[in-house]
């Protein structure tokens, strides 16, 4: 296993410097919000905060579970702020934003693991804003789902990650059969929801497992589907097994839509957020 793999041309970024992207940054710091992009060290960060776009994240920045392919800090989180939902809508309206995503860390310590301030969040932007909400959460259960699909989303997210075999290996305390599940719940306590799902490749996967997980996610209902390569965030993070060239990506995103989903975003830095407004357009 090489843990020193040299980063190909092909997933090397430019360091941002666009006006819109300083604007941006700024505006969220002075509002104290969190945002995914930098929590998760996307490598489209630049490019999305240049253009106006971002993935804001709720319930804090520490997360209950310790995935070894994230980077978002891990330990006992801090009680939720009960005026978040006003503070995201504020900011996003002040932002002009068209299009937002919603996503979290996981709170296994709440008792509705944090479905409540989702719904909150999604119908105070409601009240500001009439741009798209997408929103991006962990593994609930029914009533979880029913509560934050009640606040009506324009898409509900919930990430694969990987193949089933590696599966365990960086997502400990989830399962492959359960993340399948919640995609294939949204669709039946909401028929009309539009779903999205997002696979990360280069963690030791086949390419029959890639195959057998896009089938999967289709089996599953799932609309929309997002295919990147997974990178390192860290130095104690998951080591990357292999760099796929982009014609690769390529060639998935024909499977995909061979397959029938709606949309396909696939590339080399494709994320689940990733050009998320495209979605839908087609």
């Amino acid at each position: 296993m090489n843990r020193n793999r040299k980063l190909p041309d092909w997933l090397k970024v430019k360091i941002p410097s666009a006006s819109s992207y300083r604007h941006l940054k700024s505006k969220i710091n002075g509002a104290s919000t969190n945002t995914v992009c930098e929590e998760a060290r996307c490598p489209n960060l630049g490019e999305c905060w240049s253009k106006g776009s971002a993935t804001i994240m709720i319930l804090g920045d520490v997360c209950s579970r310790a995935c070894r392919y994230c980077n978002v800090k891990t330990g006992r989180p801090v009680m939720p702020d009960p005026e978040e939902p006003e503070k995201v809508a504020k900011l996003i309206s002040q932002l002009g934003l068209k299009y937002t995503v919603v996503t979290s860390v996981t709170r296994d310590d709440l008792k509705d693991g944090g479905a409540g301030l989702f719904a909150a969040t999604i119908r105070q932007i409601r009240k500001v804003s009439d741009c798209r909400i997408e929103v991006l959460t962990p593994d609930y259960s029914d009533e979880q789902l029913k509560t934050i699909l009640s606040a009506c989303p324009d898409v509900y997210s919930h990430n694969i990650e990987t193949v089933e075999r590696v599966f365990p290996i960086i997502k400990s305390k989830g399962s492959y059969s359960g993340s399948l599940s919640v995609l294939k719940r949204a669709k039946t306590i909401s028929p009309d929801q539009k779903t999205k799902s997002a696979l990360m490749v280069g963690l030791g996967e086949s390419e029959e497992e890639i195959f057998n997980t896009i089938q999967d996610l289709k089996e599953s209902n799932v609309d929309y589907l997002a295919i990147g390569q997974y990178l390192q965030p860290a130095k104690d993070k998951y080591p990357v097994q292999k760099y796929y060239k982009p014609d690769y990506f390529r060639y998935l995103k024909q499977i995909g839509e061979s397959m029938g989903f709606l949309h396909v975003e696939a590339g080399p830095l494709v994320r689940s957020s990733y050009r998320a407004e495209s979605y839908g357009e087609d």
